[in-house]
């Protein structure tokens, strides 16, 4: 049994982390076994994520200072609920999440919030969908590369065009 200190210092981190989240997802688990939950809980760790199994109410009072997000979540806390905070990329999060709900017939996504905006299930799928933040890095920086690459070869070309015509007009002098 919780002590009501304890459940007001539960209250107060959980606050924490929905304050820091980019977006939370609630996700139900009931009937996972302890290694895919683990190994779930490791991949996302690994993403700045994580996952939590919280008592309804406790999430209830958390959310009372964050109205989007209650607005969004509340009416969808029923039963056994885990939620995922997202603390650094959404995108990789919730591929980790539909990739789980795939390869687990008892994980099911019930709902997120990202910015306040409410995210069901076909959202959070399409938001995996999207690149991550590493992919999105690496397309910036080669399109900031291309110029200065197409310039070289242009560069280059032009003494390489200037080789091949001298190479042409000997071969036309030896003939």
């Amino acid at each position: 049994m919780l002590t009501r200190a304890r459940k007001e210092e539960l209250v107060a981190e959980l606050g924490g982390k929905f304050e820091k989240s980019k977006a939370t997802f609630m996700v139900n688990c009931i009937g996972m076994n302890v290694e895919s939950i683990t190994e779930l809980r490791k991949k996302l760790v690994g993403m700045g994520s994580e996952i939590k199994v919280i008592r309804n109410t406790l999430a209830l009072r958390a959310l009372e200072q964050f109205e989007a997000e209650k607005s969004v979540l509340g009416d969808k806390m029923t039963g056994t609920n885990a939620f995922v905070f997202s603390y650094e990329d959404p995108s990789a999060s919730a591929k980790a999440l539909v990739e789980q709900s795939k390869s687990s017939e008892h994980f099911k996504i019930k709902s997120g919030v990202m910015s306040g905006k409410e995210l069901d299930a076909q959202k959070v799928e399409y938001l995996s969908s999207l690149p991550g933040k590493d992919e999105l890095r690496a397309k910036l920086l080669a399109t900031f590369l291309a110029p200065s690459q197409n310039f070289v070869r242009v560069l280059n070309a032009v003494p390489g065009g200037f080789v091949n015509v001298l190479s042409a007009k000997k071969k036309t002098l030896d003939a």
